[in-house]
Protein backbone atom coordinates (compact mmCIF):
# COMPACT_ATOMS: atom_id res chain seq x y z
CA UNK A 1 0.00 0.00 0.00
CA UNK A 2 1.52 3.32 -1.05
CA UNK A 3 1.55 6.31 1.25
CA UNK A 4 -1.65 8.02 0.18
CA UNK A 5 -3.67 5.04 -1.06
CA UNK A 6 -7.07 5.00 0.60
CA UNK A 7 -8.06 1.91 2.59
CA UNK A 8 -10.12 -0.59 0.62
CA UNK A 9 -13.04 0.21 2.96
CA UNK A 10 -14.10 3.68 3.98
CA UNK A 11 -11.50 4.97 6.49
CA UNK A 12 -14.16 5.26 9.21
CA UNK A 13 -15.22 1.64 8.68
CA UNK A 14 -11.86 -0.09 8.87
CA UNK A 15 -11.06 -1.81 12.16
CA UNK A 16 -8.32 0.68 13.04
CA UNK A 17 -10.58 3.52 11.90
CA UNK A 18 -13.21 2.40 14.39
CA UNK A 19 -10.51 2.14 17.04
CA UNK A 20 -9.24 5.67 16.31
CA UNK A 21 -12.75 7.08 16.61
CA UNK A 22 -13.14 5.33 19.96
CA UNK A 23 -9.87 6.32 21.64
CA UNK A 24 -8.78 9.42 19.72
CA UNK A 25 -11.18 11.78 21.47
CA UNK A 26 -8.77 13.43 23.87
CA UNK A 27 -6.73 12.46 26.89
CA UNK A 28 -9.62 12.95 29.32
CA UNK A 29 -12.52 12.01 27.07
CA UNK A 30 -11.35 8.72 25.59
CA UNK A 31 -12.87 5.42 26.60
CA UNK A 32 -11.21 2.00 26.90
CA UNK A 33 -11.57 -0.26 23.89
CA UNK A 34 -14.37 -2.81 24.39
CA UNK A 35 -13.14 -6.43 24.35
CA UNK A 36 -14.46 -7.24 20.87
CA UNK A 37 -12.91 -4.14 19.25
CA UNK A 38 -9.69 -4.71 21.21
CA UNK A 39 -9.40 -8.19 19.71
CA UNK A 40 -10.10 -6.89 16.19
CA UNK A 41 -7.52 -4.09 16.58
CA UNK A 42 -4.93 -6.67 17.63
CA UNK A 43 -5.48 -8.54 14.36
CA UNK A 44 -5.45 -5.28 12.35
CA UNK A 45 -2.12 -4.22 13.84
CA UNK A 46 -0.69 -7.58 12.77
CA UNK A 47 -2.15 -7.21 9.26
CA UNK A 48 0.51 -5.82 6.86
CA UNK A 49 -2.23 -4.41 4.60
CA UNK A 50 -3.58 -2.05 7.30
CA UNK A 51 -3.11 1.57 6.25
CA UNK A 52 0.15 2.95 7.70
CA UNK A 53 -1.43 6.31 8.58
CA UNK A 54 -4.17 4.58 10.56
CA UNK A 55 -1.67 2.25 12.20
CA UNK A 56 0.35 5.23 13.40
CA UNK A 57 -2.70 7.26 14.40
CA UNK A 58 -4.17 4.38 16.41
CA UNK A 59 -0.95 3.69 18.34
CA UNK A 60 -0.39 7.41 18.86
CA UNK A 61 -3.86 7.96 20.29
CA UNK A 62 -3.50 4.89 22.52
CA UNK A 63 -0.20 6.08 23.96
CA UNK A 64 -1.35 9.69 24.41
CA UNK A 65 -4.47 8.72 26.34
CA UNK A 66 -2.64 6.01 28.31
CA UNK A 67 -3.33 2.29 27.71
CA UNK A 68 -5.53 0.41 30.16
CA UNK A 69 -4.23 -2.91 31.56
CA UNK A 70 -6.22 -4.78 28.89
CA UNK A 71 -4.96 -2.48 26.14
CA UNK A 72 -1.37 -3.14 27.20
CA UNK A 73 -1.79 -6.53 25.53
CA UNK A 74 -1.61 -4.72 22.17
CA UNK A 75 2.09 -3.97 22.64
CA UNK A 76 2.86 -7.58 21.72
CA UNK A 77 1.86 -6.70 18.13
CA UNK A 78 4.85 -4.34 18.04
CA UNK A 79 7.22 -6.10 20.42
CA UNK A 80 7.24 -7.16 24.05
CA UNK A 81 7.68 -4.15 26.32
CA UNK A 82 7.31 -1.69 23.44
CA UNK A 83 5.02 0.71 25.32
CA UNK A 84 7.62 1.15 28.06
CA UNK A 85 10.58 1.62 25.69
CA UNK A 86 9.88 4.46 23.21
CA UNK A 87 13.09 4.03 21.17
CA UNK A 88 12.36 0.34 20.67
CA UNK A 89 8.74 1.14 19.76
CA UNK A 90 9.75 3.69 17.13
CA UNK A 91 12.33 1.36 15.58
CA UNK A 92 9.77 -1.45 15.30
CA UNK A 93 6.74 0.62 14.29
CA UNK A 94 8.56 3.04 11.96
CA UNK A 95 11.57 1.15 10.54
CA UNK A 96 11.82 3.51 7.53
CA UNK A 97 11.99 6.69 9.63
CA UNK A 98 15.04 8.91 9.15
CA UNK A 99 17.36 7.98 12.09
CA UNK A 100 17.97 11.69 12.69
CA UNK A 101 14.35 12.06 13.77
CA UNK A 102 14.54 9.28 16.36
CA UNK A 103 15.18 11.60 19.36
CA UNK A 104 12.25 13.81 18.37
CA UNK A 105 9.96 10.82 17.81
CA UNK A 106 11.00 9.34 21.15
CA UNK A 107 10.19 12.61 22.89
CA UNK A 108 6.67 12.57 21.41
CA UNK A 109 6.09 8.96 22.48
CA UNK A 110 7.22 9.81 26.02
CA UNK A 111 4.48 12.45 26.15
CA UNK A 112 6.82 15.43 26.22
CA UNK A 113 6.10 18.71 24.45
CA UNK A 114 8.32 19.89 21.60
CA UNK A 115 10.26 23.14 21.51
CA UNK A 116 9.67 25.60 18.67
CA UNK A 117 12.72 24.37 16.76
CA UNK A 118 11.79 20.71 17.29
CA UNK A 119 8.24 21.32 16.07
CA UNK A 120 9.65 23.16 13.07
CA UNK A 121 11.80 20.17 12.22
CA UNK A 122 8.84 17.86 12.68
CA UNK A 123 6.81 20.06 10.33
CA UNK A 124 9.54 19.88 7.68
CA UNK A 125 9.23 16.09 7.80
CA UNK A 126 5.44 16.04 7.86
CA UNK A 127 5.30 18.22 4.73
CA UNK A 128 8.38 16.72 3.09
CA UNK A 129 9.16 13.67 1.01
CA UNK A 130 10.06 11.25 3.83
CA UNK A 131 8.55 7.81 3.26
CA UNK A 132 7.29 6.92 6.74
CA UNK A 133 3.54 7.53 6.73
CA UNK A 134 3.18 5.58 9.97
CA UNK A 135 5.23 8.23 11.77
CA UNK A 136 3.14 11.02 10.23
CA UNK A 137 0.00 9.40 11.63
CA UNK A 138 1.67 8.72 14.99
CA UNK A 139 2.94 12.30 15.46
CA UNK A 140 -0.28 14.01 14.37
CA UNK A 141 -2.37 11.73 16.60
CA UNK A 142 -0.21 12.13 19.72
CA UNK A 143 -0.26 15.92 19.51
CA UNK A 144 -3.95 16.01 18.78
CA UNK A 145 -5.00 13.85 21.73
CA UNK A 146 -2.79 15.60 24.29
CA UNK A 147 -3.39 19.02 22.61
CA UNK A 148 -0.70 20.96 20.82
CA UNK A 149 1.15 23.75 22.65
CA UNK A 150 1.59 27.28 21.31
CA UNK A 151 5.32 26.59 20.84
CA UNK A 152 4.50 23.53 18.76
CA UNK A 153 2.05 25.50 16.66
CA UNK A 154 4.65 28.23 16.11
CA UNK A 155 7.24 25.74 14.90
CA UNK A 156 4.73 23.94 12.68
CA UNK A 157 3.62 27.33 11.33
CA UNK A 158 7.18 28.19 10.30
CA UNK A 159 7.52 24.87 8.51
CA UNK A 160 4.17 25.38 6.79
CA UNK A 161 5.16 28.84 5.55
CA UNK A 162 8.15 27.31 3.75
CA UNK A 163 5.73 25.23 1.68
CA UNK A 164 3.96 28.32 0.26
CA UNK A 165 4.17 28.76 -3.51
CA UNK A 166 6.43 31.61 -4.75
CA UNK A 167 3.45 33.86 -5.44
CA UNK A 168 2.81 34.01 -1.70
CA UNK A 169 6.20 33.14 -0.17
CA UNK A 170 8.31 35.57 -2.19
CA UNK A 171 5.82 38.28 -3.19
CA UNK A 172 5.24 41.03 -0.60
CA UNK A 173 2.53 43.05 -2.35
CA UNK A 174 0.23 44.85 0.11
CA UNK A 175 -3.43 45.75 -0.26
CA UNK A 176 -4.15 49.50 -0.37
CA UNK A 177 -6.75 48.86 2.36
CA UNK A 178 -6.16 47.19 5.74
CA UNK A 179 -6.74 43.53 5.04
CA UNK A 180 -9.14 41.36 7.06
CA UNK A 181 -8.84 37.59 6.73
CA UNK A 182 -11.88 35.37 7.30
CA UNK A 183 -11.41 31.68 8.09
CA UNK A 184 -13.66 29.01 9.50
CA UNK A 185 -13.32 25.19 9.63
CA UNK A 186 -12.60 23.92 6.15
CA UNK A 187 -14.90 20.92 6.63
CA UNK A 188 -17.87 23.29 6.61
CA UNK A 189 -21.40 22.43 7.66
CA UNK A 190 -24.03 19.72 7.32
CA UNK A 191 -27.11 21.28 8.93
CA UNK A 192 -26.88 25.04 8.30
CA UNK A 193 -25.96 27.73 5.76
CA UNK A 194 -22.73 29.67 5.57
CA UNK A 195 -22.73 33.49 5.54
CA UNK A 196 -19.01 34.12 5.00
CA UNK A 197 -19.28 35.98 1.64
CA UNK A 198 -21.72 38.46 3.22
CA UNK A 199 -19.29 39.06 6.08
CA UNK A 200 -16.52 39.72 3.55
CA UNK A 201 -18.73 42.25 1.79
CA UNK A 202 -19.59 43.88 5.14
CA UNK A 203 -15.90 44.50 5.81
CA UNK A 204 -15.41 45.95 2.35
CA UNK A 205 -18.24 48.39 2.95
CA UNK A 206 -16.24 49.54 6.00
CA UNK A 207 -13.28 50.27 3.71
CA UNK A 208 -11.33 47.12 4.52
CA UNK A 209 -10.06 44.54 2.07
CA UNK A 210 -11.49 41.07 2.71
CA UNK A 211 -9.73 37.77 2.09
CA UNK A 212 -11.41 34.40 2.67
CA UNK A 213 -9.25 31.32 3.26
CA UNK A 214 -10.83 28.15 1.86
CA UNK A 215 -9.88 24.62 0.84
CA UNK A 216 -11.08 21.08 0.33
CA UNK A 217 -12.63 19.39 3.33
CA UNK A 218 -10.38 17.07 5.28
CA UNK A 219 -13.44 15.78 7.14
CA UNK A 220 -15.26 14.69 9.15
CA UNK A 221 -17.93 16.75 7.33
CA UNK A 222 -18.18 16.76 3.52
CA UNK A 223 -21.58 18.30 2.74
CA UNK A 224 -20.91 22.01 2.16
CA UNK A 225 -18.00 24.31 2.89
CA UNK A 226 -16.84 27.82 1.98
CA UNK A 227 -14.76 26.46 -0.91
CA UNK A 228 -17.91 24.97 -2.46
CA UNK A 229 -19.90 28.16 -1.85
CA UNK A 230 -17.36 30.55 -3.37
CA UNK A 231 -17.00 28.28 -6.39
CA UNK A 232 -20.78 28.29 -6.88
CA UNK A 233 -20.81 32.08 -6.58
CA UNK A 234 -18.36 32.21 -9.49
CA UNK A 235 -15.53 33.77 -7.48
CA UNK A 236 -12.00 33.65 -8.89
CA UNK A 237 -9.36 32.18 -6.59
CA UNK A 238 -6.08 34.03 -6.00
CA UNK A 239 -2.84 32.74 -7.49
CA UNK A 240 -0.47 35.20 -5.82
CA UNK A 241 -0.22 38.33 -3.67
CA UNK A 242 0.13 40.54 -6.75
CA UNK A 243 -3.66 40.27 -7.12
CA UNK A 244 -4.10 42.41 -3.99
CA UNK A 245 -3.63 45.46 -6.23
CA UNK A 246 -6.52 44.46 -8.52
CA UNK A 247 -10.06 45.88 -8.10
CA UNK A 248 -12.07 44.39 -5.27
CA UNK A 249 -14.77 41.87 -6.10
CA UNK A 250 -18.11 42.00 -4.20
CA UNK A 251 -17.06 39.11 -1.95
CA UNK A 252 -13.40 40.08 -1.69
CA UNK A 253 -10.42 37.92 -2.51
CA UNK A 254 -10.61 34.14 -2.05
CA UNK A 255 -7.52 32.02 -1.47
CA UNK A 256 -7.72 28.27 -2.09
CA UNK A 257 -5.31 26.21 0.01
CA UNK A 258 -4.34 24.28 -3.12
CA UNK A 259 -2.93 27.47 -4.71
CA UNK A 260 -1.20 28.49 -1.47
CA UNK A 261 0.57 25.21 -0.68
CA UNK A 262 0.47 21.87 -2.54
CA UNK A 263 1.92 20.26 0.62
CA UNK A 264 -1.05 21.43 2.69
CA UNK A 265 -3.43 20.26 -0.01
CA UNK A 266 -1.76 16.84 0.01
CA UNK A 267 -2.49 16.59 3.73
CA UNK A 268 -6.23 16.85 3.05
CA UNK A 269 -6.12 13.28 1.72
CA UNK A 270 -4.17 12.15 4.78
CA UNK A 271 -6.66 13.80 7.12
CA UNK A 272 -9.51 11.90 5.51
CA UNK A 273 -7.70 8.69 6.44
CA UNK A 274 -6.71 9.87 9.95
CA UNK A 275 -10.38 10.68 10.73
CA UNK A 276 -9.64 12.89 13.73
CA UNK A 277 -8.79 16.55 13.12
CA UNK A 278 -5.01 17.02 13.51
CA UNK A 279 -3.13 20.28 14.11
CA UNK A 280 -3.83 21.48 10.57
CA UNK A 281 -7.52 22.03 11.25
CA UNK A 282 -6.47 24.89 13.52
CA UNK A 283 -3.26 25.94 11.79
CA UNK A 284 -4.74 26.44 8.33
CA UNK A 285 -7.12 29.08 9.71
CA UNK A 286 -4.41 31.25 11.27
CA UNK A 287 -1.80 31.20 8.49
CA UNK A 288 -1.28 34.74 7.23
CA UNK A 289 0.15 34.54 3.69
CA UNK A 290 -1.09 37.96 2.52
CA UNK A 291 -0.11 40.17 5.44
CA UNK A 292 -3.63 40.67 6.82
CA UNK A 293 -4.00 42.95 9.84
CA UNK A 294 -7.13 41.35 11.33
CA UNK A 295 -8.22 37.71 11.54
CA UNK A 296 -11.89 36.81 11.90
CA UNK A 297 -12.27 33.16 12.81
CA UNK A 298 -14.39 30.83 14.92
CA UNK A 299 -14.35 28.01 17.44
CA UNK A 300 -17.13 25.77 18.66
CA UNK A 301 -15.55 24.86 21.99
CA UNK A 302 -15.37 27.92 24.22
CA UNK A 303 -12.23 26.62 25.94
CA UNK A 304 -10.35 26.93 22.63
CA UNK A 305 -11.27 30.57 22.06
CA UNK A 306 -8.26 32.07 23.83
CA UNK A 307 -5.84 29.67 22.10
CA UNK A 308 -7.14 30.79 18.70
CA UNK A 309 -6.61 34.43 19.66
CA UNK A 310 -3.07 33.71 20.89
CA UNK A 311 -2.19 31.78 17.73
CA UNK A 312 -3.51 34.59 15.54
CA UNK A 313 -1.21 37.08 17.22
CA UNK A 314 1.70 34.62 16.88
CA UNK A 315 0.92 34.43 13.15
CA UNK A 316 1.44 38.17 12.75
CA UNK A 317 -2.08 39.53 12.87
CA UNK A 318 -2.44 42.78 14.80
CA UNK A 319 -5.98 41.96 15.89
CA UNK A 320 -8.37 39.02 15.95
CA UNK A 321 -12.07 38.38 16.44
CA UNK A 322 -12.95 34.83 17.49
CA UNK A 323 -16.62 33.87 17.30
CA UNK A 324 -17.57 31.23 19.84
CA UNK A 325 -20.15 28.55 19.18
CA UNK A 326 -20.93 29.47 15.62
CA UNK A 327 -23.26 27.00 13.97
CA UNK A 328 -21.18 23.85 13.48
CA UNK A 329 -18.13 25.96 14.27
CA UNK A 330 -18.71 28.32 11.33
CA UNK A 331 -18.80 32.13 11.22
CA UNK A 332 -22.61 32.04 11.35
CA UNK A 333 -23.51 32.76 15.01
CA UNK A 334 -25.96 30.58 16.91
CA UNK A 335 -28.94 32.60 18.10
CA UNK A 336 -30.19 30.26 20.83
CA UNK A 337 -26.95 29.25 22.61
CA UNK A 338 -24.36 31.15 24.59
CA UNK A 339 -22.35 32.91 21.92
CA UNK A 340 -20.35 36.08 21.42
CA UNK A 341 -16.89 37.16 20.31
CA UNK A 342 -13.47 37.38 21.89
CA UNK A 343 -11.39 40.27 20.55
CA UNK A 344 -7.65 40.69 20.96
CA UNK A 345 -5.08 43.25 19.82
CA UNK A 346 -1.35 43.70 19.94
CA UNK A 347 -0.35 47.36 20.30
CA UNK A 348 2.67 49.02 18.68
CA UNK A 349 4.51 48.59 21.99
CA UNK A 350 3.81 44.85 21.95
CA UNK A 351 1.16 44.89 24.68
CA UNK A 352 -1.72 42.42 24.37
CA UNK A 353 -5.30 43.30 25.29
CA UNK A 354 -8.38 41.07 25.23
CA UNK A 355 -12.11 41.84 25.41
CA UNK A 356 -15.20 39.61 25.40
CA UNK A 357 -18.58 40.66 24.03
CA UNK A 358 -21.10 38.01 25.02
CA UNK A 359 -24.49 37.36 23.47
CA UNK A 360 -26.35 38.22 26.66
CA UNK A 361 -25.62 41.93 26.21
CA UNK A 362 -28.83 44.01 25.84
CA UNK A 363 -27.80 45.29 22.38
CA UNK A 364 -27.94 41.72 21.05
CA UNK A 365 -31.26 40.76 22.66
CA UNK A 366 -33.36 41.33 19.53
CA UNK A 367 -31.45 38.62 17.66
CA UNK A 368 -31.92 35.87 20.25
CA UNK A 369 -34.22 32.93 19.50
CA UNK A 370 -35.45 29.86 21.35
CA UNK A 371 -33.74 27.44 18.99
CA UNK A 372 -31.48 27.10 15.95
CA UNK A 373 -33.37 24.99 13.46
CA UNK A 374 -31.47 22.53 11.26
CA UNK A 375 -31.32 22.98 7.50
CA UNK A 376 -32.10 19.71 5.78
CA UNK A 377 -29.49 18.80 3.15
CA UNK A 378 -27.98 22.26 2.56
CA UNK A 379 -26.52 22.72 -0.91
CA UNK A 380 -24.11 25.23 -2.39
CA UNK A 381 -26.78 26.23 -4.90
CA UNK A 382 -29.38 27.07 -2.24
CA UNK A 383 -26.78 28.79 -0.06
CA UNK A 384 -25.53 30.88 -2.99
CA UNK A 385 -29.09 31.91 -3.87
CA UNK A 386 -29.57 33.26 -0.34
CA UNK A 387 -26.24 35.10 -0.48
CA UNK A 388 -27.06 36.74 -3.81
CA UNK A 389 -30.57 37.75 -2.73
CA UNK A 390 -29.38 39.26 0.55
CA UNK A 391 -26.64 41.14 -1.29
CA UNK A 392 -29.16 42.60 -3.74
CA UNK A 393 -32.14 43.27 -1.45
CA UNK A 394 -30.81 43.08 2.16
CA UNK A 395 -33.57 40.54 2.80
CA UNK A 396 -34.49 37.02 1.64
CA UNK A 397 -37.51 34.78 2.07
CA UNK A 398 -35.68 33.04 4.94
CA UNK A 399 -36.19 35.09 8.10
CA UNK A 400 -33.92 32.82 10.14
CA UNK A 401 -31.07 33.36 7.68
CA UNK A 402 -31.63 37.14 7.59
CA UNK A 403 -31.66 37.38 11.39
CA UNK A 404 -28.43 35.37 11.64
CA UNK A 405 -26.66 37.60 9.12
CA UNK A 406 -27.73 40.77 10.93
CA UNK A 407 -26.65 39.26 14.26
CA UNK A 408 -23.22 38.52 12.79
CA UNK A 409 -22.98 42.11 11.54
CA UNK A 410 -23.85 43.39 15.02
CA UNK A 411 -21.22 41.20 16.68
CA UNK A 412 -18.56 42.22 14.18
CA UNK A 413 -19.51 45.89 14.49
CA UNK A 414 -19.04 45.77 18.25
CA UNK A 415 -15.77 43.88 17.90
CA UNK A 416 -14.32 46.18 15.25
CA UNK A 417 -15.38 49.27 17.18
CA UNK A 418 -13.33 48.04 20.14
CA UNK A 419 -10.34 47.03 17.97
CA UNK A 420 -10.31 50.37 16.15
CA UNK A 421 -10.31 52.09 19.51
CA UNK A 422 -7.22 50.16 20.60
CA UNK A 423 -4.96 50.28 17.53
CA UNK A 424 -4.69 52.18 14.27
CA UNK A 425 -5.49 50.02 11.27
Amino acid sequence: MTSLDLPSALPSQTILGRGIKHIGIGKYGSKPLPPDLLAECRQALLDPTSHPLQRGAFVGALLAKGPTPDEYSLEDTIGKGAFAHPTFLINKLCPDLDPGLLPLATKLVRGHNLSISEAERLGDYLFGMGTCETFRGLAASIMRVRHETNDEYQGLMRATERTFTPGFRLNTTQSDRPLVQLAEPFDGVEHSYLITPLLANWFQRRNYGALSMVGRSGGPKFTLNAHDLYMYLGCQFMQGRHELTEPLMPYGWVLDQKALSPALNKWVDRRQVLLKRPFLATLEKVLNPCGARVLVTSVFHITYQMKMAELALLAGFDAVIVLKRGLEGSLAPATSRASGVLCAVRTEKGHLFFQNFDADRPDFASFRTDNDSDVIDPTAADNAALIRKFMAQKVTDDEVFDNRVRYAFALLDRGMEWIEGQIKL
